[in-house]
């Protein structure tokens, strides 16, 4: 019986990227005769991470819908054309057994081809509001692997299987000890430490926060991981200062987290996952252009539970400094924010779509 040949389809951010890698690496453990190839869109992150994580991967030409500049989109038919061409050359050569997308818009040509091909497709929607592209490709997937119940407004109810959000296993399986985390980053253990973070691309509303009240952190150090578009300006603003470490992305994560005594973050859905893993008090900064605001729905559910803070995009600039230099000193507080947001962690989110999805395929 020949292997297993799995393509997994998507990218653009880390929310779509890492949780596609903790899927192929719980698919690898259970089978470890499958093989991968990842296909993604050429000039995104995707084109970088996932080789990076052991695996090969295609480019095709598309991308996405620009709403804040429609002329920018007049290419876009040609290369919707172009990219299915380019897909149908990937199936030729791989002949795939299966099809799994992540999610972002180079997922939805691979997976509309398979579907008219019959072959079988699989979805994973990390966020409570589902993307376009997986609802359309939802009505004909085997099955729609989603984070939360109250999916059924999206996709067939027949077809979805609530798992959670599968996190990176350098994260689940993390045993770095703080002492060690802390120094990697040429910082002092015997002091606090704040990691602010705004995901794989950055936070413009976070990094503008923090950059001007840098010093009001006074003897709180700070990871600051910043995304490219600011990393100029925060390693600007923070020369000269020993307290803080800054980057425009951390490639272990693991060590951040095991480092941070407090966490800025979003909210978006694989953040949330992740720290609910890594049990980090945290003070979230919705991201405001999030479709239906879904990421401030993301962290109010969290603050109903005590299970985080929260201050809005437009108000940080003002508050959020503030309210992290004062959760820094109370550690009671810390405490009790750590307990709430590690009874809603789920470190086996991967291993449950691995099993659905090799029953799904297994030979008949």
């Amino acid at each position: 019986m020949s292997n297993k040949r799995i393509i997994i389809a998507g990218g653009g951010t880390g929310g779509h990227i890492f949780p596609a890698i903790a899927i192929a690496g719980a698919l690898k453990q259970q089978d470890p005769t499958i093989e991968f190839l990842f296909v993604g869109a050429k000039g995104k992150m995707e084109m970088e991470k996932v080789p990076q994580a052991g695996y090969r991967i295609e480019g095709i030409d598309i991308a996405g819908f620009n709403r804040s500049s429609l002329i920018k989109n007049i290419g876009l038919p040609l290369k919707l054309i172009r990219s299915f061409f380019q897909v149908s050359s990937i199936f030729s050569s791989f002949m795939p057994d299966a099809v799994i997308g992540v999610g972002g818009y180079s997922s939805f040509p691979v997976l509309r081809a398979a579907q008219a091909k019959g072959i079988p497709t699989f979805i994973h929607e990390s966020n409570s509001f589902a993307g376009k592209s997986n609802i359309l490709l939802g009505k004909k997937a085997v099955r729609v692997f989603v984070a939360s119940d109250g999916m059924e407004k999206f996709f067939p109810a027949d077809r979805i299987m609530v798992t959670g959000n599968p996190v990176r296993s350098a994260i689940v399986n993390s045993t770095v000890g703080r002492e060690e985390a802390v120094r990697s980053f040429g910082l002092d253990p015997a002091r606090s430490v704040v990691l602010t973070t705004g995901g794989s691309l950055g936070a413009k509303g976070i990094n503008e926060a923090v950059a001007a009240h840098l010093r009001e952190f006074g003897d709180i150090q700070l990871i600051w991981q910043t995304g490219r578009p600011f990393a100029a300006e925060a390693a600007a603003v923070s020369r000269g200062l020993d307290n803080v470490w800054t980057n425009d992305f951390i490639p272990r994560m693991e060590y951040a987290f095991a480092a941070a005594d407090v966490v800025i973050s979003r909210s978006g859905a694989m953040s949330i996952a992740e720290l609910c893993v890594a049990r980090k008090p945290v003070v979230f900064v919705p991201f405001p252009f999030a479709a239906e605001d879904h990421q401030t729905v993301n962290a109010q559910n969290l603050v109903n539970k005590g299970a985080g803070l929260m201050v809005k995009d437009s108000e940080a600039r003002e508050k959020l400094v503030g309210m992290v230099v004062a959760l820094c000193r109370d550690k009671a507080r810390q405490e009790e924010l750590r307990g709430n947001i590690g009874r809603l962690a789920i470190v086996d989110a991967a291993d449950r779509i691995a099993r659905e999805i090799l029953k799904d395929i297994a030979p008949k």
